[in-house]
């Protein structure tokens, strides 16, 4: 792709309208719920809490289904929550195994 066809494409008024939209910004500012629990990762399961993982991992699935069901379709939405889905999913099961695990495997 030359850079004039992406200058072009960027100063199209149906690109400013999706960057100036809440279709771009919503998934932007909601990107700082998978990037936290993915950085949660390399810290101590004792402060998972089990409760809010899986509000956030039920959560990140419901509106994985509305990114993909609305028109047109938000494929940055459903990036960000299908991340968060992971992360939580992954701190979820170190919840799971540092509260109920076998003793022996964590000493």
């Amino acid at each position: 792709m030359s850079i004039r066809r992406a200058m072009s494409t960027t100063a199209s008024k149906e690109w400013r309208d999706y960057f100036m939209s809440t279709h771009f910004w919503g998934p932007v500012a909601n990107w700082g719920i998978p990037v936290a629990a993915l950085a949660d990762t390399q810290k101590s399961p004792k402060f998972i809490s089990g409760k809010m993982t899986l509000a956030l991992t039920l959560y990140s699935c419901i509106f994985m289904r509305f990114a993909y069901k609305v028109q047109p379709r938000n494929w940055l939405l459903f990036a960000c929550h299908a991340t968060n889905a992971t992360a939580q999913s992954i701190q979820g099961l170190r919840f799971l195994h540092y509260n109920y695990g076998s003793k022996e495997q964590q000493a």
